[in-house]
């Protein structure tokens, strides 16, 4: 195969703390290696429109390391391959019109920033034919056959400031305090600011919760003197028998909006305690602001790595932290799968014999 001489970017899904840095990276490393690198706009829309695109060069990702969203914009319901549209179905498949434009424009191949979704849209692009190479976005941490996502780190660390501040005012005011975190189905985010903080309930999905039982663990608490308790619940946890709490239903393009568990959580144990409760939803102050410097570094070294393949000529991976090294990862053995938390994790086993009551 010749030598990959111009690539194209995107970012797809929703936004997460890092994405500049990767992209800042890609550009970068490509330029010194003599590629050319043009950014699409908003997730594959770039390649449905080739308007919505424009060359990037060092100078154009200059200072843009520390900036949290991304500079060139994303989208989260832009599948090409099910786009929203006024049909019976309520969709149209435009895949081959974005093979089309790949090729119009002169790319060599493709860096797909995405999430489970967009690296699922990737994966079907390169059996369409595009060389692609994927980089793992997350705040949930949950794309298989990577330890870590870049925006995870950051996502955590402002939910457990956000913890120490309602210690506080809970406290104060011998309150429980139920912070609901995002993370979708899986407890990533909810089991590590949850320990980080000091939470004494964490209720996620891969543990169906009983609230009795949570009733009982901060009646405990009571009777040791603690007046207060926080509670952490993943958007994603559900009742033992029960089901997701859901904003909106899944639709043609978009996928099913969980959230509101924290609400109901809040309101059933204030009737069973009898002790006033209040929620707190972080909602997406956890995507918002700037990476962490550790998300900064994954970041870059993602782009890096991600290059580094495309000058191999090594398409359909993914690459991935499995530390220490970043290390390529087939597309197929990733798409349609979840990393849940697994219930013999370390930090899961160590909470749990601290004293954190995870409702079972």
């Amino acid at each position: 195969m010749p030598p990959v001489k111009k690539i194209g970017v995107l970012t797809g899904g929703g936004d997460a703390p890092g994405l500049n840095a990767v992209i800042r990276a890609v550009v970068k490393a490509a330029h010194n290696a003599g590629i050319d690198v043009v950014g699409l706009e908003d997730s594959f829309d770039g390649l449905l429109d080739p308007s919505r695109s424009r060359v990037l060069t060092p100078r154009d990702v200059t200072g843009i390391l520390r900036l949290g969203g991304t500079i060139l914009g994303t989208t989260n319901h832009g599948n090409p391959f099910e786009y929203p549209a006024d049909t019976p179905e309520g969709k149209v498949d435009y895949s081959d019109k974005v093979v089309d434009t790949f090729h119009k424009m002169g790319l060599d191949a493709l860096v797909v920033i995405g999430g489970d979704g967009s690296l699922s849209i990737a994966h079907q692009f390169y059996l369409k034919g595009i060389p692609i190479v994927g980089v793992p976005k997350t705040i949930d941490n949950d794309i298989v056959g990577t330890t870590s996502c870049f925006g995870f780190d950051t996502a955590v660390d402002f939910a457990a400031l956000a913890i120490d501040r309602l210690h506080t005012t809970a406290e104060a005011h011998k309150r429980i305090m139920v912070v609901e975190v995002m993370g979708r189905y899986a407890g990533w985010i909810a089991l590590h600011s949850g320990v980080a903080g000091g939470a004494d309930v964490i209720l996620m999905p891969e543990i169906a919760y009983d609230l009795e039982k949570v009733a009982a663990d901060i009646r405990k608490r009571e009777s040791f003197g603690a007046k207060f308790s926080i509670v952490v619940v993943a958007e994603g946890a559900k009742p033992v028998g029960g089901s997701h709490t859901l904003r909106e239903p899944a639709r043609a393009g978009y996928v099913e909006r969980l959230g509101g568990v924290g609400i109901t959580v809040a309101a059933q144990l204030e009737e069973l305690t009898g002790k006033e409760a209040r929620c707190v939803v972080l909602g997406h102050l956890q995507r918002g602001g700037g990476p962490t410097a550790f998300d900064r570094v994954l970041a870059t070294r993602f782009g890096g790595a991600a290059v580094e393949l495309l000058r191999r000529g090594v398409f359909g991976k993914m690459v991935a932290n499995n530390p220490p090294d970043i290390v390529p990862v087939p597309l197929a053995d990733i798409v349609g799968r979840t990393k849940t938390v697994p219930l013999d994790y370390d930090l899961l086993r160590t909470a749990r014999a601290v004293g954190v009551s995870f409702g079972d």
